[in-house]
């Protein structure tokens, strides 16, 4: 019998093709969709949000099973593969849209990130603060089609060998034992 349980986390670290790259291979979650969260325009296009004009984080939706993998695992490989200490920023991209952010659907999931947020700030993992964005999940906005597996249709475009590529390495090295079979 499958467990019917069903757990959303609503992340956004930069483009989204690299954080579905890496979630798409961890075990126990069961769909990423690209796509844009925390804007106030209904069903933006990816060139409105693109353009800043949305309020739009360009996000990942992952599904999991929370019996095989717990919100705050999700929330450790998504800190292990972007850098919350850029505001608005990773790496070359730059704007609003690709902020770090949590965007949660519940109190727990609130309390987890905020608890988990202050872990890392203690420990120093990194030199800089932390400026994850930790805010209520509103609506969900699916991206285009051809935005979805975006790394697995068009692993030799250039954007995907610089920066999709290198991402993915290092959390399958980092998260070996958490890989999909």
């Amino acid at each position: 019998m499958t467990n019917p349980q069903r757990e959303v986390a609503t992340l956004g670290g930069g483009c989204f093709w690299c954080l579905e790259a890496v979630f798409d291979q961890l075990d126990g979650v069961t769909d990423v969709v690209s796509g844009y969260a925390g804007g106030h325009v209904d069903n933006p296009t990816y060139k409105q949000v693109c353009d800043g004009s949305t309020g739009h984080a360009e996000v990942v939706q992952v599904s999991f099973d929370p019996a095989r993998i717990s919100f705050r695992q999700v929330l450790e490989v998504f800190f292990s593969i972007h850098d919350p200490t850029t505001l608005n920023r990773q790496g070359n991209d730059v704007g609003t849209q690709y902020r770090s952010a949590i965007f949660y659907h519940s109190p727990e999931q609130q309390q987890i990130a905020s608890e988990l947020i202050g872990e890392l700030q203690a420990q120093g993992a990194w030199p800089r603060p932390i400026v994850t964005e930790v805010t209520a999940a509103g609506r969900f906005y699916p991206a285009e089609d051809y935005h979805q597996e975006y790394f697995a249709h068009n692993g030799r475009q250039p954007y995907c060998q610089m920066v999709v590529a290198p991402k993915v390495t290092k959390f399958r090295k980092q998260f070996a034992a958490k890989l999909k079979g």
